[in-house]
């Protein structure tokens, strides 16, 4: 049966495991592979659209992607990112929210930003869109923040995070994503709420953790932050099996007979006997 967002609120300690997923084959991989949720990240601007940053993602082209991994996981919780002011009016995310569960079929969406969020927040609760909030380092105004770098290592920094987590809670998040905070902060927020909290670069403490599909499964050469564990090099893989398929053509070897179809020798005399 498929998730809902009481289960998730009730799945605190409960090891949440968490993917991004862009496209078809991503989602249906990690949907059979029995990961819980699916985010669709505007991350996607970075590992698929080739973009410097996250700033630059659109909402059609997170509407596309959405759309493509719903197809790959019809039966997955799946949540959208709201990209980059998308989401700078209670009625602007109304409005961007509703094409993600509408058009998407989107179970969730998730926006970045503390106390300056509250208010879409409340505003998408009370309409029945279910929020996965995002504190700690924020990518889309990663560049205000001092770039990729943790955050909450200072007291005053700290309490901030925690006090910016609390009032996403009592805004009417469901969750929220810790993203590159000392484990041990992470550690106290996830104590003091009532909702899961999902790290990423957070420690082992959290009610859940995310990864980027493509950090995962070692599809992105670009940057990889250091907290990013690589259970598979599949770019390698994928890279060397494409030489080896330039080689074969070069060389004349494929396609061989096996990769071949042939034909009617009779019908073949008559064609060449024309």
């Amino acid at each position: 049966m498929k998730t809902n967002v009481l289960e998730l609120k009730r799945r605190k300690a409960g090891r949440l495991v968490m993917l991004t997923a862009y496209d078809y084959p991503s989602a249906k991989l990690a949907s059979e592979a029995g990961v819980d949720l699916l985010l669709v990240g505007d991350s996607l601007g970075m590992v698929v659209l080739g973009y410097d940053s996250t700033v630059p993602v659109t909402m059609e082209e997170m509407l596309h992607h959405a759309k493509a991994a719903r197809r790959g996981a019809p039966e997955a919780f799946i949540v959208a990112d709201l990209p980059f002011l998308s989401y700078a009016t209670p009625e602007q995310a109304l409005a961007n929210a509703a094409r993600f569960m509408k058009e998407a079929r989107a179970d969730s969406v998730k926006l970045e930003g503390g106390l300056e969020v509250v208010p879409v927040v409340e505003a998408l609760a009370r309409a029945g869109v279910p929020v996965l909030g995002h504190a700690g380092l924020t990518p889309q105004t990663a560049s205000a923040l001092g770039g990729y770098k943790l955050q909450g290592k200072d007291e005053a920094n700290a309490r901030r995070i925690l006090e910016e987590c609390e009032a996403l809670e009592r805004a009417g998040c469901w969750g929220i994503v810790l993203e590159m905070v000392p484990a041990p902060l992470a550690r106290l927020a996830t104590q003091r709420l009532s909702i899961p909290t999902i790290g990423i670069g957070a420690g082992p403490d959290c009610d859940g953790q995310v990864l980027v599909f493509h950090d995962l499964v070692g599809l992105f050469s670009g940057f990889t932050p250091s907290f990013v564990k690589r259970y598979a090099e599949a770019g390698a893989a994928i890279r060397d099996a494409i030489a080896r398929y330039a080689a074969e053509v070069r060389d004349g070897e494929f396609p061989g007979a096996s990769q071949s179809f042939g034909m009617n020798e009779e019908v073949l005399e008559r064609l060449y006997g024309r």
